[in-house]
């Protein structure tokens, strides 16, 4: 199947220049770095973040949500930090 592909200059002059040092056609490289890149992508595990919640009643009296000084403060408190 013939297609039209753009393709930025170093990257096809050296694509050219190890195809006439292996002596195969320009084609096989660009179809083995294909194949390469599709095995790559579909062998990698789609990314899972981790559960980490957990059961409580939410945050202590007198701190309130989005208030990072508060917190902090509350966490470090008697702690010299």
């Amino acid at each position: 199947m013939k297609t039209t592909v753009e393709i930025a200059q170093p990257i096809l002059e050296g694509a050219k220049k190890l195809a006439r040092q292996e002596g195969v056609t320009l084609r096989l490289i660009v179809e083995e770095g294909l194949r390469s890149v599709l095995a790559a992508r579909q062998s990698r595990k789609q990314f899972r973040l981790k559960d980490a919640g957990f059961k409580g009643r939410g945050l202590q009296d007198g701190i309130k949500e989005g208030r990072w000084t508060e917190l902090r403060d509350a966490i470090y408190e008697g702690r010299g930090a």
